[in-house]
């Protein structure tokens, strides 16, 4: 079954279920998915799909950082209420051991040396570990790594 086919039937569930929360939340990602392929006119696959997810996942994490920020704990944990429920659209995500061999591995076949080398790096490790791996994390370890040389 397809990312986008799960999330419809998942919608009908929470629908059925009167759970209006993780209802209103597949609706919207159900919207943006929707607008991307009105505005591309295409049909998105599984990872297109997913880099929406991830897009609206981000989103979130920044407005809890400026809820928090600005003392509005409600509204924050509504956003972390909301990352719950797409975080469960997305692939098993790797262990701490699994993310370092992949970033060797990048950095290997890139040839990285130097941190002009990081933008090859994260490119190679994005594709490599699509959805898996929270980009942020792996980009602070990729730092480190390649300043170490």
């Amino acid at each position: 079954m397809s990312l986008k086919a799960r999330l419809t039937d998942d919608m009908k569930q929470a629908m059925r279920a009167g759970d209006k929360p993780r209802l209103a939340v597949i609706r919207m990602g159900l919207a943006a998915i929707k607008q991307r392929e009105v505005d591309d006119r295409i049909e998105l696959d599984d990872t297109q799909v997913l880099s929406i997810i991830e897009k609206m996942i981000k989103q979130r994490r920044e407005s809890v950082s400026q809820f928090r920020a600005g003392n509005r704990e409600d509204l924050a944990e509504r956003e972390e209420a909301e990352i719950t429920v797409l975080q469960a659209y997305l692939p098993e995500p790797l262990s701490e051991g699994e993310v370092e061999s992949l970033i060797e591995e990048a950095i290997q076949t890139t040839g990285a040396s130097s941190m002009r080398d990081m933008g090859n790096v994260m490119s190679e490790l994005r594709a490599a570990a699509h959805g898996r791996v929270d980009m942020a994390v792996a980009s602070a370890r990729v730092k480190s790594r390649l300043a170490r040389n």
